[in-house]
């Protein structure tokens, strides 16, 4: 379990407690991409929440609570319809629905408290980015919002600072209460990115917080259930079993974020995700986060938010980052493994980091021990590794003593990294933009060949 500090609020609960646990899994047997379920597990994946009790919410006496706390600045008040519209279009901002709030265009607009502004400048943020111009007022407005938005566009802390303000003004946590805000993500990976960011913004708040996924020891998630956490991020999968074990229950969520909800309904995750919202109160306020806008997420939406509000950064669809140039080589199959090392030779010499992308965990061994014997600082990550051994390789490679790391999509979320390579043909077009846009500073990408495939480049002026 983390908690965000020691300093003031609307009245959260204190304390704070060791959270652990990493997140195996695989293709198969209910493993997944990083904990918690995903690709594959057959009879088991279709068979997760088949315990749970549904609940009759008309039947059901709650509280009543509070989701408004934005009062808009008078300097948003005071801009011309017209400059509303010049800002939204010069930070590619669209939306729809009724009664959206008008976007914010610096931090000191929002109407943070200063425990939370305190975080912020510690940072050292100087603007909002364009997500969290307009997604904080929607979220502190109290509706159900859709955000569309490319990863690494500051979408975990415009979901989480609003939760902080949600959560500090219910009542205190009583013992036996479950999460009052509930963050689902697609992977371990991802859970723990979130969580990170959390704890980093939210340094002066006392709310706890605990990732809950699977292929991590149960026991440290349990005592952090039992012991009560105001948030909870947790893959579908391992939360799943904590509700069947009745380790913990949903009837105190009034916060509900679905993160990447594309890629979770691509995992499989959909039913899922609807039994635990079936645990959860309707008259609680639901953001959903995506990168892409399908009608299987159109859907989900649809059914579980309620006269939403939708704010959609840059393309509707899943393009390629304008920021990032890309050159694409036609090569033969038996070049590729020359033109890796070419470019590899050309990009350690910048003393920077390679992620390489490959489709199978095979293809990541083989090109591992490939590299290795030539010479290069290479290690492998994928869903057939121990979480202890993933969690070593990530240290180092983010340490830069392994500079090159080879991952199928376990590692596509987080990494931060200067320089991306993918070595392997991705099954979709829309894959491989997934992979390239999660990393975020993305230079080099190459795709291993099929006859005549191309060899692409992938080059970012981005400053880390």
């Amino acid at each position: 379990m983390s908690y965000y500090g020691n300093g003031g609020g609307y009245g959260g609960g204190g304390g704070g407690y060791g959270g652990g646990g990493g997140g195996g899994g695989g293709y198969g047997g209910g493993g997944g991409y990083g904990g918690g379920g995903g690709w594959g597990g057959g009879d088991r994946m279709s068979s997760l929440g088949g315990g749970l009790r549904q609940i009759d919410w008309a039947t059901q006496k709650t509280a009543v609570f509070e989701k408004n706390f934005y009062v808009e600045d008078k300097r948003v008040t005071a801009r011309s319809d017209r400059d509303i519209e010049d800002f939204r279009r010069l930070k590619e901002i669209r939306v729809q629905g009724r009664g959206v709030p008008r976007p914010i265009t610096s931090f000191d607009e929002v109407g943070f408290p200063e425990y939370l502004m305190t975080s912020i400048r510690a940072q050292g943020f100087a603007d909002p980015t364009p997500i969290q111009c307009q997604a904080w007022p929607m979220a502190l407005s109290g509706r159900d919002v859709v955000a569309i938005a490319q990863t690494g566009s500051g979408k975990t802390i415009s979901f989480a600072l609003p939760a902080m303000l949600h959560i500090n003004a219910q009542p205190l946590l009583s013992p036996g209460d479950g999460p009052i805000a509930l963050v689902l993500a697609p992977t371990r990976e991802l859970a723990v990115q979130i969580q990170q960011e959390c704890t980093k913004f939210g340094s002066n708040s006392r709310i706890r917080n605990t990732a809950i996924y699977g292929g991590a020891p149960k026991g440290p998630q349990i005592r952090d259930l039992q012991r009560g956490v105001e948030i909870v991020i947790a893959t579908p999968g391992r939360l799943i079993d904590m509700l069947e074990s009745q380790k913990t229950n949903l009837r105190r969520v009034t916060y509900l974020v679905l993160d990447e909800a594309d890629r979770m309904l691509d995992m499989g995750f959909e039913p899922q995700i609807r039994k635990i919202i079936g645990q959860i109160r309707p008259d609680r306020q639901t953001l959903m986060f995506s990168a892409t806008w399908p009608k299987d997420v159109q859907k989900l939406a649809s059914d579980f938010l309620k006269d939403m509000i939708q704010v959609n950064i840059g393309s509707m669809e899943l393009t390629a980052n304008h920021n990032i140039k890309q050159i694409v080589e036609v090569c033969s199959d038996f070049e590729k493994r020359n033109k890796l090392i070419k470019h590899l030779d050309q990009i350690s010499a910048e003393n920077a980091k390679v992620l390489i992308f490959v489709g199978t965990k095979r293809v990541a061994d083989d090109i591992t021990k490939y590299l290795r014997q030539d010479g290069w600082p290479a290690l492998a990550i994928h869903g057939d590794k121990e979480q202890r051994e993933r969690d070593w390789v990530l240290g180092e490679f983010k340490a830069g003593r392994s500079p090159i790391l080879i991952a199928t999509d376990v590692a596509s979320r987080g990494l931060g990294t200067f320089l991306l390579t993918v070595a392997s043909a991705p099954t979709t077009c829309r894959d491989a933009l997934g992979n390239k846009q999660s990393v975020s500073r993305a230079v080099w990408t190459v795709v291993r060949p099929v006859p005549l495939a191309p060899l692409v480049h992938w080059y970012d002026d981005e400053v880390p």
